[in-house]
Order: C-alpha cells, then sequence, then structure tokens
C-alpha cells in the first residue's frame, strides 16, 4: 500500500478532497493528480484541498499540488488549500509557493472563500473514496 487515501465529498457545492497519509514521489502523486482531472472532467471546478491528515509531503508531492492547480485554472476552476499541517506550510513557505494558493485555516473559511456558491446544506455528504 503507498499510504494514500484520497476522499471526496460535496459541501455547499463545494468538492472537499481530503488527503490522508503521504503525498510523496511514486503513485500517490500521479493517484491525487488524476483525481483532480477526474473532477475536472465531472465538471467540478471549485475544490477545496484538505491537508489536515497529510503525514508526509516531499518536493514531488508539492508539484502534483501546483499541477492540480494548474489543471483546475485552466478549466476555470479553483483549488484553496485547508488545514494545513506545519511542514506543508514550511515547504510552501520555503519554495514560495505560498503566495499562489488561497490557504484557510479551516473547512468553513475554505468554503465560504467561494462567492455565490449554491446553496445547499452542510450534512450533504456524497462521498467517494481511493484506496491507493
Amino acid at each position: 500500500m503507498s499510504g494514500l487515501t484520497i476522499t471526496n465529498r460535496q459541501v455547499q457545492g463545494i468538492v472537499i478532497v481530503d488527503l490522508d497519509g503521504k503525498v510523496a514521489l511514486g503513485e500517490t502523486n500521479s493517484q491525487l493528480h488524476e483525481a483532480l482531472r477526474k473532477l475536472v472532467s465531472e465538471g467540478k471546478k471549485n475544490v477545496v484541498l484538505n491537508l489536515a491528515k497529510v503525514s508526509t509531503i516531499d518536493s514531488s508531492g508539492l508539484g502534483e499540488i501546483v499541477a492540480g492547480y494548474s489543471t483546475l485554472s485552466a478549466a476555470g476552476g479553483t483549488l484553496k488549500l485547508i488545514n494545513m499541517p506545519t511542514r506543508v506550510t514550511d515547504l510552501m513557505t520555503i519554495t514560495k509557493l505560498y503566495t499562489v494558493f488561497d490557504i484557510y485555516e479551516t473547512e468553513a473559511e475554505g468554503i465560504a472563500s467561494f462567492e455565490g456558491a449554491p446553496d445547499q446544506p452542510l450534512a450533504e455528504a456524497k462521498a467517494t473514496s481511493t484506496l491507493l
């Protein structure tokens, strides 16, 4: 097992992508980018990447987050980051990527940052999982 679980759910029309495990060189990277490309192909363009349970991230993992950001931006979408662990924040600061992304402390702040998002109940939880 490569060590990354990706779970998608919708809250108020925003797709929350929960990551749990390692985002590092190897299969986890391609799986993350593929998950984001799939969302774009399904017409889901407002995405929040929840990094709260990311245990490890390397420069390759950061590269995949940037690639996902580019994929969504090219399709007219938006990728925002929430709940960044200290290690991720440090890497983002060192690489100056911190200035590229919209980053929020909490899920509620990330969701609220999307203006004009469809009004849907917070309890909505259409979830799918990908285990690696």
